[in-house]
Protein backbone atom coordinates (compact mmCIF):
# COMPACT_ATOMS: atom_id res chain seq x y z
CA UNK A 1 0.00 0.00 0.00
CA UNK A 2 1.07 3.64 -1.06
CA UNK A 3 1.76 6.65 0.96
CA UNK A 4 -0.84 8.66 -0.74
CA UNK A 5 -2.62 10.94 1.70
CA UNK A 6 -6.44 10.12 1.39
CA UNK A 7 -7.63 13.24 -1.42
CA UNK A 8 -10.56 16.04 -1.01
CA UNK A 9 -13.13 13.83 -2.36
CA UNK A 10 -12.59 11.25 0.24
CA UNK A 11 -11.73 13.40 2.71
CA UNK A 12 -15.20 14.79 2.00
CA UNK A 13 -17.12 11.56 2.34
CA UNK A 14 -14.90 10.03 5.22
CA UNK A 15 -15.65 13.51 7.60
CA UNK A 16 -17.61 12.63 10.46
CA UNK A 17 -19.71 14.56 13.39
CA UNK A 18 -17.31 15.24 16.01
CA UNK A 19 -20.08 15.57 18.85
CA UNK A 20 -19.80 18.22 21.69
CA UNK A 21 -16.03 16.59 22.92
CA UNK A 22 -14.81 16.24 19.88
CA UNK A 23 -16.04 19.52 18.45
CA UNK A 24 -14.33 21.50 21.17
CA UNK A 25 -11.25 19.69 21.21
CA UNK A 26 -10.65 20.17 17.35
CA UNK A 27 -11.72 23.81 17.68
CA UNK A 28 -9.00 24.01 20.19
CA UNK A 29 -6.40 24.19 17.97
CA UNK A 30 -4.92 20.66 16.73
CA UNK A 31 -1.45 22.69 16.06
CA UNK A 32 -0.74 21.68 19.43
CA UNK A 33 0.25 18.38 18.86
CA UNK A 34 2.79 19.38 17.42
CA UNK A 35 4.45 18.68 13.59
CA UNK A 36 3.34 15.36 13.02
CA UNK A 37 -0.34 15.66 14.60
CA UNK A 38 -3.27 15.46 12.49
CA UNK A 39 -4.64 18.61 10.21
CA UNK A 40 -8.23 17.24 9.19
CA UNK A 41 -10.03 17.72 12.02
CA UNK A 42 -11.71 21.34 12.15
CA UNK A 43 -14.99 20.63 13.16
CA UNK A 44 -17.60 19.45 10.43
CA UNK A 45 -20.97 20.74 9.89
CA UNK A 46 -23.85 18.38 11.04
CA UNK A 47 -25.17 16.47 8.11
CA UNK A 48 -28.44 16.55 6.18
CA UNK A 49 -29.02 13.29 7.50
CA UNK A 50 -26.49 9.74 8.45
CA UNK A 51 -25.59 7.70 5.37
CA UNK A 52 -24.86 4.08 5.40
CA UNK A 53 -21.40 3.49 4.63
CA UNK A 54 -20.98 0.55 3.10
CA UNK A 55 -17.24 -1.04 2.23
CA UNK A 56 -15.50 0.77 -0.53
CA UNK A 57 -15.27 -1.07 -3.44
CA UNK A 58 -13.28 0.13 -7.07
CA UNK A 59 -11.75 3.79 -6.31
CA UNK A 60 -11.72 3.01 -2.44
CA UNK A 61 -8.66 6.00 -1.50
CA UNK A 62 -4.41 4.26 -0.98
CA UNK A 63 -4.05 2.87 2.39
CA UNK A 64 -7.64 1.90 2.80
CA UNK A 65 -8.13 -1.63 5.18
CA UNK A 66 -11.86 -2.68 4.57
CA UNK A 67 -13.73 -5.00 7.47
CA UNK A 68 -13.17 -7.99 5.61
CA UNK A 69 -13.61 -11.72 7.20
CA UNK A 70 -10.01 -12.01 6.44
CA UNK A 71 -8.76 -8.89 7.75
CA UNK A 72 -10.12 -9.17 11.18
CA UNK A 73 -9.86 -11.41 14.18
CA UNK A 74 -12.77 -11.89 16.63
CA UNK A 75 -12.29 -12.01 20.55
CA UNK A 76 -8.68 -11.99 20.50
CA UNK A 77 -5.93 -9.15 19.77
CA UNK A 78 -2.90 -9.88 17.12
CA UNK A 79 0.50 -10.83 18.56
CA UNK A 80 3.98 -11.13 17.66
CA UNK A 81 2.95 -14.06 14.85
CA UNK A 82 0.04 -12.26 13.36
CA UNK A 83 0.14 -12.28 9.91
CA UNK A 84 -0.32 -8.45 8.99
CA UNK A 85 -3.21 -7.30 6.55
CA UNK A 86 -1.63 -4.46 5.20
CA UNK A 87 1.66 -2.39 5.43
CA UNK A 88 2.23 1.12 4.91
CA UNK A 89 4.90 3.57 5.44
CA UNK A 90 6.42 5.22 8.16
CA UNK A 91 3.53 8.72 8.66
CA UNK A 92 0.74 6.86 6.13
CA UNK A 93 -2.38 7.97 6.26
CA UNK A 94 -4.81 4.77 6.30
CA UNK A 95 -8.72 4.29 6.29
CA UNK A 96 -10.08 1.63 8.20
CA UNK A 97 -13.92 0.15 8.46
CA UNK A 98 -14.18 -0.82 12.12
CA UNK A 99 -17.48 -3.25 12.74
CA UNK A 100 -18.97 -2.97 16.46
CA UNK A 101 -19.37 -6.46 17.92
CA UNK A 102 -22.99 -5.53 19.38
CA UNK A 103 -25.60 -7.32 16.67
CA UNK A 104 -23.33 -10.07 15.69
CA UNK A 105 -22.97 -11.79 18.72
CA UNK A 106 -24.40 -15.38 19.27
CA UNK A 107 -26.75 -13.90 21.96
CA UNK A 108 -28.33 -11.15 19.45
CA UNK A 109 -28.52 -14.25 17.21
CA UNK A 110 -25.08 -13.72 15.30
CA UNK A 111 -27.11 -12.54 12.16
CA UNK A 112 -27.47 -8.57 11.91
CA UNK A 113 -29.53 -8.14 9.21
CA UNK A 114 -32.11 -10.40 11.24
CA UNK A 115 -31.12 -8.53 14.41
CA UNK A 116 -31.80 -4.87 12.93
CA UNK A 117 -34.28 -5.05 10.97
CA UNK A 118 -36.11 -6.63 14.01
CA UNK A 119 -34.93 -3.10 15.46
CA UNK A 120 -36.89 -1.60 12.00
CA UNK A 121 -34.04 -1.30 10.61
CA UNK A 122 -34.00 -1.09 6.37
CA UNK A 123 -32.36 -4.63 4.78
CA UNK A 124 -30.16 -1.97 3.01
CA UNK A 125 -28.85 -0.12 6.08
CA UNK A 126 -27.04 -3.14 7.53
CA UNK A 127 -23.44 -3.34 6.97
CA UNK A 128 -22.49 -5.96 4.44
CA UNK A 129 -19.26 -6.41 6.01
CA UNK A 130 -20.84 -7.04 9.45
CA UNK A 131 -23.15 -9.63 7.73
CA UNK A 132 -19.95 -11.17 6.02
CA UNK A 133 -17.96 -11.41 9.28
CA UNK A 134 -20.75 -12.94 11.52
CA UNK A 135 -21.09 -15.65 8.71
CA UNK A 136 -17.34 -16.57 8.28
CA UNK A 137 -15.27 -15.45 10.68
CA UNK A 138 -14.73 -17.26 13.76
CA UNK A 139 -15.48 -16.13 16.81
CA UNK A 140 -12.28 -17.98 18.22
CA UNK A 141 -11.26 -15.73 20.69
CA UNK A 142 -12.25 -15.09 24.61
CA UNK A 143 -13.60 -11.75 24.24
CA UNK A 144 -16.41 -10.18 21.89
CA UNK A 145 -14.79 -8.00 19.57
CA UNK A 146 -14.15 -7.74 16.11
CA UNK A 147 -10.89 -6.12 15.43
CA UNK A 148 -9.41 -4.96 12.19
CA UNK A 149 -5.57 -5.40 11.54
CA UNK A 150 -2.83 -5.60 12.64
CA UNK A 151 -1.67 -3.11 10.10
CA UNK A 152 2.34 -3.31 9.92
CA UNK A 153 4.09 -0.11 10.14
CA UNK A 154 7.61 -0.03 7.79
CA UNK A 155 10.07 1.14 10.12
CA UNK A 156 8.90 0.66 13.51
CA UNK A 157 11.00 -1.42 15.72
CA UNK A 158 10.61 -2.59 19.69
CA UNK A 159 11.56 0.51 21.91
CA UNK A 160 9.67 3.23 19.64
CA UNK A 161 6.62 4.39 20.32
CA UNK A 162 3.82 4.78 17.97
CA UNK A 163 2.17 7.51 17.25
CA UNK A 164 -1.54 7.17 16.18
CA UNK A 165 -3.22 10.63 15.36
CA UNK A 166 -7.33 10.11 15.29
CA UNK A 167 -8.43 12.32 11.92
CA UNK A 168 -11.50 11.65 11.11
CA UNK A 169 -14.60 9.01 12.82
CA UNK A 170 -17.22 8.99 10.66
CA UNK A 171 -20.13 7.18 11.40
CA UNK A 172 -21.27 3.81 9.15
CA UNK A 173 -24.73 3.22 10.20
CA UNK A 174 -27.77 5.83 12.24
CA UNK A 175 -27.66 3.64 15.06
CA UNK A 176 -25.95 1.91 17.65
CA UNK A 177 -26.61 -0.48 20.75
CA UNK A 178 -25.90 -0.10 24.65
CA UNK A 179 -25.88 -3.91 26.23
CA UNK A 180 -25.24 -4.83 29.91
CA UNK A 181 -24.90 -9.00 30.41
CA UNK A 182 -25.15 -10.94 33.15
CA UNK A 183 -22.35 -11.24 35.66
CA UNK A 184 -21.30 -8.09 33.63
CA UNK A 185 -21.00 -4.47 34.49
CA UNK A 186 -20.72 -1.64 37.28
CA UNK A 187 -23.14 -3.97 39.11
CA UNK A 188 -22.63 -8.24 38.56
CA UNK A 189 -25.65 -10.05 40.32
CA UNK A 190 -27.48 -7.31 40.46
CA UNK A 191 -28.38 -6.03 36.87
CA UNK A 192 -29.60 -7.34 34.65
CA UNK A 193 -30.72 -9.92 37.21
CA UNK A 194 -33.44 -7.92 38.96
CA UNK A 195 -34.79 -7.18 35.53
CA UNK A 196 -35.14 -11.31 34.32
CA UNK A 197 -38.63 -12.32 33.96
CA UNK A 198 -40.60 -9.16 34.11
CA UNK A 199 -42.83 -8.68 31.22
CA UNK A 200 -42.29 -4.77 31.02
CA UNK A 201 -38.85 -4.93 30.24
CA UNK A 202 -39.17 -8.18 27.74
CA UNK A 203 -38.62 -5.97 24.92
CA UNK A 204 -34.82 -5.30 25.92
CA UNK A 205 -33.94 -8.98 26.68
CA UNK A 206 -32.52 -10.21 23.03
CA UNK A 207 -33.02 -13.57 22.46
CA UNK A 208 -30.45 -14.77 23.98
CA UNK A 209 -31.79 -13.29 27.78
CA UNK A 210 -29.37 -10.76 27.69
CA UNK A 211 -30.31 -6.63 27.83
CA UNK A 212 -29.36 -5.02 23.98
CA UNK A 213 -31.30 -1.42 23.84
CA UNK A 214 -31.42 0.01 20.38
CA UNK A 215 -30.27 3.16 20.20
CA UNK A 216 -30.95 5.41 16.85
CA UNK A 217 -28.55 8.67 16.29
CA UNK A 218 -29.82 11.72 14.33
CA UNK A 219 -28.83 14.81 13.12
CA UNK A 220 -29.70 17.40 15.71
CA UNK A 221 -29.22 21.08 14.99
CA UNK A 222 -25.68 21.69 16.65
CA UNK A 223 -24.25 18.13 15.31
CA UNK A 224 -25.27 14.01 15.85
CA UNK A 225 -27.36 12.46 19.08
CA UNK A 226 -28.40 9.38 20.42
CA UNK A 227 -31.92 8.81 21.68
CA UNK A 228 -32.92 6.74 24.26
CA UNK A 229 -36.29 7.16 25.66
CA UNK A 230 -36.70 10.96 26.12
CA UNK A 231 -33.39 11.48 26.50
CA UNK A 232 -31.06 12.67 23.89
CA UNK A 233 -27.10 13.36 24.14
CA UNK A 234 -24.58 14.38 22.06
CA UNK A 235 -22.30 12.00 20.15
CA UNK A 236 -18.49 11.98 20.69
CA UNK A 237 -17.25 9.26 18.61
CA UNK A 238 -14.02 7.53 19.43
CA UNK A 239 -12.52 3.52 19.23
CA UNK A 240 -12.40 1.92 22.44
CA UNK A 241 -9.68 -0.35 21.35
CA UNK A 242 -6.31 0.71 19.29
CA UNK A 243 -3.36 -1.10 20.10
CA UNK A 244 -0.36 -2.68 18.82
CA UNK A 245 0.51 -6.18 19.40
CA UNK A 246 2.21 -7.75 22.69
CA UNK A 247 5.62 -9.90 22.13
CA UNK A 248 3.69 -13.15 22.83
CA UNK A 249 2.51 -16.13 21.52
CA UNK A 250 -0.22 -16.45 23.91
CA UNK A 251 -4.09 -15.71 23.59
CA UNK A 252 -4.40 -11.99 24.12
CA UNK A 253 -7.96 -11.59 25.07
CA UNK A 254 -10.04 -8.65 23.57
CA UNK A 255 -11.31 -7.49 26.93
CA UNK A 256 -8.57 -6.14 29.44
CA UNK A 257 -6.54 -3.47 27.90
CA UNK A 258 -2.97 -3.55 28.76
CA UNK A 259 0.64 -1.90 28.09
CA UNK A 260 0.43 -2.64 24.65
CA UNK A 261 -2.77 -0.58 24.58
CA UNK A 262 -6.19 -2.51 23.47
CA UNK A 263 -9.46 -1.87 25.14
CA UNK A 264 -8.57 1.15 26.68
CA UNK A 265 -11.87 2.56 26.31
CA UNK A 266 -10.60 6.51 27.26
CA UNK A 267 -13.48 8.55 25.54
CA UNK A 268 -10.91 11.58 25.22
CA UNK A 269 -9.77 9.84 22.49
CA UNK A 270 -11.65 11.59 19.85
CA UNK A 271 -10.88 13.69 16.51
CA UNK A 272 -8.05 15.68 16.83
CA UNK A 273 -6.56 13.16 19.23
CA UNK A 274 -3.29 11.14 19.14
CA UNK A 275 -2.24 8.09 20.81
CA UNK A 276 0.86 6.93 21.86
CA UNK A 277 1.53 2.85 22.01
CA UNK A 278 4.65 1.43 23.30
CA UNK A 279 6.08 -0.58 19.76
CA UNK A 280 6.71 -4.08 21.21
CA UNK A 281 7.19 -6.24 17.61
CA UNK A 282 8.65 -5.15 14.37
CA UNK A 283 6.09 -3.35 12.31
CA UNK A 284 4.32 -2.89 15.35
CA UNK A 285 1.01 -4.26 14.27
CA UNK A 286 -1.54 -1.70 14.86
CA UNK A 287 -5.12 -2.79 15.66
CA UNK A 288 -8.19 -1.56 15.95
CA UNK A 289 -11.93 -1.97 16.48
CA UNK A 290 -14.73 -1.50 19.69
CA UNK A 291 -16.18 1.55 17.48
CA UNK A 292 -17.77 3.65 19.83
CA UNK A 293 -20.51 6.30 19.26
CA UNK A 294 -20.70 8.00 22.49
CA UNK A 295 -19.43 6.80 26.16
CA UNK A 296 -20.09 8.08 29.60
CA UNK A 297 -17.10 7.84 31.92
CA UNK A 298 -17.17 4.45 33.64
CA UNK A 299 -18.75 2.79 30.76
CA UNK A 300 -21.59 1.25 33.67
CA UNK A 301 -23.79 -0.98 31.81
CA UNK A 302 -20.94 -2.51 30.03
CA UNK A 303 -21.01 -1.19 26.55
CA UNK A 304 -20.88 2.14 25.52
CA UNK A 305 -23.37 3.09 22.41
CA UNK A 306 -21.44 0.76 19.87
CA UNK A 307 -21.59 1.52 16.63
CA UNK A 308 -19.61 0.91 13.65
CA UNK A 309 -17.19 3.27 12.53
CA UNK A 310 -14.91 4.00 9.91
CA UNK A 311 -11.79 5.49 10.81
CA UNK A 312 -8.77 7.80 9.38
CA UNK A 313 -5.78 7.72 10.83
CA UNK A 314 -2.15 8.74 10.72
CA UNK A 315 0.77 5.93 12.25
CA UNK A 316 4.05 7.40 12.63
CA UNK A 317 6.79 5.63 14.35
CA UNK A 318 8.97 7.89 16.94
CA UNK A 319 12.31 6.30 17.89
CA UNK A 320 13.49 6.95 21.74
CA UNK A 321 14.77 10.40 22.08
CA UNK A 322 12.01 11.77 18.80
CA UNK A 323 9.20 14.25 19.59
CA UNK A 324 7.07 12.18 22.02
CA UNK A 325 6.60 12.39 25.53
CA UNK A 326 9.08 9.81 27.70
CA UNK A 327 6.46 8.06 29.51
CA UNK A 328 5.20 6.95 25.97
CA UNK A 329 7.94 4.41 24.89
CA UNK A 330 6.27 2.28 28.02
CA UNK A 331 3.14 2.64 28.47
CA UNK A 332 -0.10 4.11 26.61
CA UNK A 333 -0.39 7.83 26.42
CA UNK A 334 -2.74 10.24 24.94
CA UNK A 335 -2.69 13.58 24.27
CA UNK A 336 -5.82 16.04 22.71
CA UNK A 337 -4.61 19.76 22.06
CA UNK A 338 -5.84 21.08 25.19
CA UNK A 339 -4.72 18.06 27.63
CA UNK A 340 -2.11 15.52 27.97
CA UNK A 341 -3.71 12.05 29.14
CA UNK A 342 -1.38 9.82 31.23
CA UNK A 343 -3.51 6.24 31.30
CA UNK A 344 -3.52 3.92 34.22
CA UNK A 345 -4.43 0.04 34.31
CA UNK A 346 -5.53 -1.92 37.15
CA UNK A 347 -3.61 -4.91 36.00
CA UNK A 348 -1.36 -3.70 32.81
CA UNK A 349 0.72 -7.11 32.13
CA UNK A 350 -1.53 -9.00 29.98
CA UNK A 351 -1.99 -12.90 29.84
CA UNK A 352 1.68 -12.95 31.25
CA UNK A 353 0.60 -11.71 34.85
CA UNK A 354 -2.59 -14.47 35.59
CA UNK A 355 -6.00 -13.46 36.69
CA UNK A 356 -7.02 -9.52 36.08
CA UNK A 357 -6.69 -7.26 39.07
CA UNK A 358 -9.70 -5.29 38.68
CA UNK A 359 -9.35 -2.81 41.76
CA UNK A 360 -10.29 0.84 40.67
CA UNK A 361 -7.82 1.61 43.59
CA UNK A 362 -4.75 0.45 41.59
CA UNK A 363 -5.66 1.91 38.02
CA UNK A 364 -5.98 5.37 40.28
CA UNK A 365 -2.93 4.65 41.80
CA UNK A 366 -0.85 3.80 38.39
CA UNK A 367 -2.44 6.76 36.92
CA UNK A 368 -1.15 9.00 39.51
CA UNK A 369 2.21 7.44 39.16
CA UNK A 370 2.31 8.03 35.16
CA UNK A 371 1.20 11.19 35.28
CA UNK A 372 3.40 12.07 37.98
CA UNK A 373 6.61 10.34 36.17
CA UNK A 374 5.57 12.73 33.11
CA UNK A 375 5.59 15.62 34.92
CA UNK A 376 8.89 14.84 36.11
CA UNK A 377 10.52 13.38 33.05
CA UNK A 378 8.73 15.92 30.29
CA UNK A 379 7.75 18.72 32.37
CA UNK A 380 11.13 19.54 34.77
CA UNK A 381 8.87 19.49 37.90
CA UNK A 382 10.55 18.65 41.15
CA UNK A 383 8.63 15.14 42.30
CA UNK A 384 7.05 17.12 45.54
CA UNK A 385 6.22 20.31 43.16
CA UNK A 386 4.66 17.74 40.46
CA UNK A 387 2.64 15.87 43.41
CA UNK A 388 1.08 19.00 44.46
CA UNK A 389 -0.07 20.24 41.41
CA UNK A 390 -1.57 17.16 40.40
CA UNK A 391 -3.62 17.32 43.91
CA UNK A 392 -4.54 21.04 43.64
CA UNK A 393 -5.25 21.24 39.57
CA UNK A 394 -5.57 17.78 37.61
CA UNK A 395 -8.55 15.61 37.08
CA UNK A 396 -8.54 11.71 37.11
CA UNK A 397 -11.83 10.41 35.53
CA UNK A 398 -12.80 6.77 35.40
CA UNK A 399 -12.09 5.14 31.71
CA UNK A 400 -14.28 1.92 32.51
CA UNK A 401 -14.89 0.05 35.52
CA UNK A 402 -16.18 -2.61 33.37
CA UNK A 403 -13.40 -4.66 31.23
CA UNK A 404 -11.98 -6.72 33.89
CA UNK A 405 -8.42 -4.67 33.78
CA UNK A 406 -9.87 -1.05 35.26
CA UNK A 407 -8.76 2.14 33.74
CA UNK A 408 -8.22 5.64 35.23
CA UNK A 409 -6.74 8.56 32.97
CA UNK A 410 -5.47 12.08 34.30
CA UNK A 411 -6.24 15.26 32.17
CA UNK A 412 -3.16 17.33 32.47
CA UNK A 413 -3.80 21.37 31.72
CA UNK A 414 -1.23 22.09 28.61
CA UNK A 415 -1.95 25.77 29.48
CA UNK A 416 -0.86 25.46 33.05
CA UNK A 417 1.95 24.80 31.54
CA UNK A 418 2.37 27.72 28.51
CA UNK A 419 1.96 25.18 26.32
Amino acid sequence: MSDTPVDEQWATTLRGALGRRGFLLASAGVAALGTAACSSAAPAQAPAGIPVLQPLGGGAPPNYVPATPTNVLWGRLPTRGTRPVATVDNGATVVIDTISHEGVLEDQGKDPVAYFTGQGVAPGDVLTDAAAVARQTPHDGPGPHVITGPIAVRGAEPGHTLAVDVLDLALRVPYGVVSNRHGKGALPGELPEQWDGRPEFARWFNRGGEVSVFTPASAGPTGLVGSLGPATFPLAPFLGVMGVARDTDAVVDSVPPTDAGGNLDVNDLVVGSRLYLPVRVPGALFFTGDPHMAQGDGEVALTAMEGSLRATVRLTSIPPGGPAPRAAFTFPFGETPTHWVPIGLSDPDGPEGGGNQTSLDLAMRDAVRRALAFLVSDRGMAAPVAYAYLSAAADFQVSQVVDRTTGVHALIRKADFGA
